[in-house]
């Protein structure tokens, strides 16, 4: 009985989930990318690199699905290995981001006298514009891909936290962490095991957003000239490069940019998902 009343609200929100239309096309759209990404050299019909002069700027055709760019690269090759820069930027950001964002989210809220300064903290990097202060901590560190991954990890990182703080002064108040604590648990055990397990589901929601919002993020340090250098593929770059042939080669901007589009859509519609799936409230809903 207790196993059934256990999951029976996760099958519910499961089957709700499933029955979205609009989370599985995000589903299957982000693990195409996915897919493509992880095997773009046996997907890829070039090298990202190799260069063609005499197919320079030639339109979508047979040979060249998304036609080439200025140096006759193959536009669809690019576009795959920039998955994999993309992806794996994201992945970072959201790697630092969530490891900041909690342990300053928990320090925070459960020890009292760490609160304010640590909100005031949080505060003062929210009230920056993600994209300027991701740039200004890219010009004090360096223009460089690690850099970038560091920059916007240290710029996300306060969404979570706030998260994680608000959800801590709540649990701490509980009986069962008052319990804890009258016990003699360590102070560490506490956090791991009684607070941030129950954190669990809110962090993996946020760090969808996060993931999207980076691969946003990483594209436009790319195409303002402060993250991955112009002689790699990423989203961003191409996105630069075509720029200045936008009037005669429209299709060297139009498929990266609608490469971002699906991708940072289908994170979305992925996070949508698992907040509406761990969200207790949708419970109550018939």
């Amino acid at each position: 009985m207790t196993l059934l009343a256990f999951s029976s609200p996760f099958a519910k929100g499961l089957r709700r989930f499933v029955g979205n239309r609009a989370i599985l096309i995000g589903v299957v759209i982000l693990t195409l990318v996915v897919v493509l990404a992880a095997f773009a050299p046996l997907v890829a019909p070039y090298a990202p690199n190799k260069l063609s002069i005499v197919s320079r700027l030639q339109p979508p055709s047979g040979a060249h699905l998304f036609g080439t760019d200025e140096f006759g690269r193959d536009i669809f090759s690019r576009a795959i290995y920039a998955g994999r820069v993309s992806l794996g930027v994201s992945l970072g950001v959201v790697a630092i981001a969530t490891v900041l964002g909690v342990f300053l989210g928990l320090i925070a809220g459960y020890f009292r006298p760490l609160d304010a300064p640590i909100s005031r903290l949080l505060d003062a990097m929210m009230s920056f514009p993600d994209i300027l202060l991701a740039i200004a901590l890219v010009a004090a560190l360096g223009p460089s891909l690690v850099n970038v991954v560091l920059a916007l990890g240290i710029t996300y990182a306060p969404r979570l936290a706030r998260i994680v703080r608000g959800s801590t002064l709540v649990l701490r108040e509980l009986p069962y962490i008052e319990a804890a604590v009258a016990l003699g648990l360590p102070t560490w055990q506490i956090l791991l095991r009684h607070v941030l397990l129950n954190l669990a589901s809110p962090i993996l929601v946020q760090a969808t957003f996060i993931f999207a919002a980076a691969m946003l993020a990483e594209a436009s340090l790319s195409f303002l000239g402060v993250g991955a250098s112009s002689d790699m593929p990423t989203w961003g770059t191409m996105l630069a490069s075509g720029r200045e042939y936008m009037n005669k080669a429209p299709w060297l901007m139009l498929f990266p940019g609608l490469a971002i589009v699906f991708a940072v859509l289908s994170l979305q519609l992925v996070g949508d998902g698992l907040r509406d799936l761990v969200d207790p409230r949708l419970a109550k809903e018939a």
